[in-house]
């Protein structure tokens, strides 16, 4: 699965929240979190994807293994949701 970076302006309150829940939350990183919020947006308003919904999944329950490849992301691993996530470091 090809991998695009993204650079986005964020509301400095949305960017202390995200930060403020990542610390929070150590099996979470940057990621995983606007992997997971991006796929739900697009899931929960209608895209009929397996594979969006998958990566969804995935993000919000990596431990699942019937939901598809475990996601765990870091800075320039290419890590998605596509196969290569199965082979993704532990958490």
């Amino acid at each position: 699965m090809a991998m695009v970076s993204l650079q986005a302006d964020v509301p400095e309150p949305l960017l202390q929240s995200m930060r403020g829940f990542i610390e929070a939350h150590p099996n979470w990183d940057q990621y995983r979190l606007f992997q997971a919020a991006l796929a739900g947006f697009l899931v929960q308003n209608g895209l009929e994807s397996r594979e969006v919904t998958r990566c969804y999944l995935a993000n919000l329950f990596p431990q699942k293994s019937g939901f598809g490849p475990r996601v765990v992301p870091g800075p320039g691993s290419g890590v998605g949701c596509g196969e290569d996530a199965a082979r993704s470091a532990e958490d």
